[in-house]
């Protein structure tokens, strides 16, 4: 399955039917009177997160949405059937964007949430409506009100606990392979990754959490190089990073500033975000050389440095229970946030 995390489409909203003019025509009945029924209301378009998705590859091949029309009034009182709704599916984590592509008008962050984009017009009302004791005959109904239309954005943005960023080859996907069961293309090559991944990793019962690896960044990803930084939204809502730099590399601390430089030049409060750093492939140095690089790279990020392996597999366990504390905390203060909304407000004491 192809990944695509973003697509332009268009949606309408039903119109509504149109009001009846009848009048009452029965055989032995006299007195007839106007009986037109009133149409039916149009169908609204909605969107909802479902669970099992996780890119928008299915708007690539459809574009355009429409509810359906309202039915039109009849005679007999008979009012028209409303019209068929349009309900979108996206995947969890999916934003719906404005035209303009800045403006959000809804964060489907949860499975089973709904929203409404547009609202189905009105049912016009039968002449039975218009009745009265100086117009006992009407012979007018109302027009159903026309639908609403406009084109929106749908901007996937992945779910996941924890993010894995570096320069191309740093060895996320390696890492991401030997902590999961995710089969992430791996090769010796920069820019293997062209599109994200996600992992769960399973440390035990009740410690599980979700590993987003995204395509390397390089120098200037902010201003369009390389594959740019297109994916960075895709860990804007980790609870934590793990910034890995290759052993390999002349001058790790360089490669670790390259990479801080295009997070904060993002935004998005990514440079902000607790971040454990990672000496990764360990194993293709010698332990004189590691020391050497580990403490240059610490002086440059202002913390411990942590060692290890995808391949070998040396410091991964460590890592992991690293970035799950990290997610842990995050998770509590997310949980006492929703508690603390949850609790009704507490009634002022009594006073005489």
């Amino acid at each position: 399955m192809k990944f695509l995390d973003q697509a332009k489409i268009y949606i309408r909203s039903g119109d509504g039917g149109a009001g009846a003019v009848s009048f009452r025509r029965e055989k032995f009945i006299e007195y007839g009177g106007p009986d037109g029924g009133d149409g039916g209301r149009g169908g609204d378009v909605w969107i909802e997160a479902v669970e099992g998705l996780n890119t928008l590859i299915d708007y690539r091949y459809q574009q355009h949405f429409k509810a359906g029309t309202g039915g039109h009034g009849m005679g007999r009182d008979r009012s028209g059937a409303s019209g068929e709704d349009a309900v979108l599916k996206a995947p969890v984590g999916t934003q719906i964007l404005d035209d303009d592509k800045e403006t959000v008008l809804a964060d489907l962050d949860k499975a089973g949430m709904r929203v409404l984009l547009l609202e189905g017009g009105r049912g016009g009302k039968g002449n039975a409506h218009f009745k009265s004791s100086v117009n006992r005959a009407p012979r007018h109904a109302q027009p159903g009100e026309p639908g609403t239309e406009r084109w929106i954005w749908l901007r996937l943005k992945l779910i996941a606990d924890a993010g894995l960023v570096g320069l191309p080859n740093a060895g996320k996907s390696t890492f991401l392979a030997a902590v999961s069961r995710a089969n992430p293309k791996i090769a010796a090559y920069p820019f293997t990754t062209l599109h994200p991944n996600l992992g769960v990793v399973d440390l035990g019962p009740g410690a599980r959490f979700v590993i987003a690896d995204i395509p390397g960044l390089i120098e200037g990803a902010h201003e369009g190089a390389g594959v740019g930084d297109r994916f960075l939204g895709h860990i804007e809502r980790c609870a934590t990073l793990l910034h890995l730099i290759d052993a390999t590399e002349d001058d790790p601390a360089q490669a670790y500033r390259v990479v801080r430089g295009e997070l904060e030049a993002y935004g998005g409060g990514l440079a902000e975000k607790p971040e454990l750093v990672a000496l990764n492939k360990i194993d293709a140095i010698t332990p004189a050389e590691t020391k050497k690089k580990a403490a240059k790279l610490k002086k440059a990020c202002g913390r411990d440095v942590m060692l290890l392996s995808g391949v070998s597999g040396a410091g991964v366990k460590e890592a992991l229970y690293a970035l799950w504390a990290e997610v842990r905390k995050a998770r509590g203060v997310a949980a006492e946030a929703e508690a603390e909304a949850a609790e009704p407000d507490a009634e002022p004491g009594w006073t005489p």
